[in-house]
């Protein structure tokens, strides 16, 4: 059975966007943006919503072809290119760099997913993550938690109908205040 992990960038009161989807106040230290990188590279598949979809494949698959773009930047680019990817979404048409689509119910499919033998599953984006959540198949949290309040946007947890247990697996910090916890679900 596959892992599947919950993962992102958060403000201190729980947001990982602000209003308008600004993500202004998230650009990440060059120690985090490393650690997220790395988890790329090590993820077996990555499940995506719609939204953060587009946003990724507007940039990533070229990222390092840009003028100016680090050696982070390059690595990353190319680890994403690379990740097997599944994007689920009933208006997007097409998907490309190693990326399969999911038109069908996201739950389902990700329960299919998390039974396979392979290696580690990410699930990312709101709306997708928040489905899962609520199916009790995630089985690990990973926050970036700034020290930022953003008063509102779109929120990294949803509403239960159940309490999820959770076990501390790890703390750490990073430069600008960042702590990243990472919590196991507890079945």
């Amino acid at each position: 059975m596959r892992k599947l992990t919950f993962g992102m960038n958060l403000s201190l009161d729980g947001y990982i966007a602000a209003p308008g989807d600004n993500l202004g106040w998230s650009v990440p230290s060059d120690e985090l943006f490393q650690y997220w990188s790395d988890r790329v590279a090590s993820t077996g598949l990555a499940l995506y919503g719609r939204k953060l979809w587009e946003t990724m494949s507007s940039h990533w698959p070229t990222a390092d072809q840009q003028p100016g773009a680090t050696p982070a930047e390059i690595e990353y680019a190319r680890r994403w290119r690379d990740m097997p990817k599944v994007v689920f979404s009933s208006t997007t048409g097409t998907v490309d760099w190693n990326t399969r689509l999911v038109t069908g119910d996201a739950v389902t499919e990700i329960t299919r997913l998390r039974a396979e033998d392979g290696g580690p599953m990410d699930i990312a984006g709101a709306t997708l993550a928040a489905a899962a959540m609520r199916a009790g198949v995630i089985d690990e949290y990973v926050l970036a938690t700034a020290p930022v309040l953003l008063g509102g946007g779109t929120p990294f947890f949803t509403a239960l109908d159940n309490w999820v247990n959770l076990t501390l697996a790890e703390t750490r910090t990073f430069p600008d205040g960042v702590v990243l916890t990472r919590y196991e679900t507890r079945r």
